[in-house]
């Protein structure tokens, strides 16, 4: 079982950056995918990015590329996603997930964090 928790999240004007951290908790026996994903209030949840467990393949959607990175770090179980250039349509509730492949659907991904929000002014 594994409990998945979100930070990093705040208020930022746009142009800025942040790094939101996803610290995964409790222990796990296989390899998995991450993936981020944004919800705004009364809008569908989507994808930002993902990548597999050696980080050899990642994938973003196309309004963040260029300017997020998602990364990880294996031996302290956590996730990563830089944002840099932060625009104010960026503004969300940040998630991170868990999948047992690589993937962007969010259907695919069976545990998911609290959130964090993100809000940028502009």
């Amino acid at each position: 079982q594994v409990q998945l928790v979100e930070s990093g999240g705040g208020l930022v004007q746009a142009g800025g950056s942040l790094r939101l951290s996803c610290a995964a908790s409790g222990r796990t026996f296989s390899s998995y995918a991450m993936g981020w994903f944004r919800q705004a209030p009364g809008k569908e949840r989507e994808f930002v990015a993902a990548i597999s467990w050696s980080a050899s393949s990642t994938a973003y959607r196309n309004s963040v590329k260029g300017r997020f990175t998602i990364s990880r770090d294996n031996a302290k179980n956590t996730v990563y996603l830089q944002m840099n250039s932060l625009k104010p349509e960026d503004t969300a509730v940040y998630y991170c997930a868990r999948s047992n492949r690589f993937g962007s659907s969010p259907g695919g991904y069976g545990h998911w964090g609290q959130g964090t929000q993100v809000t940028v002014s502009a």
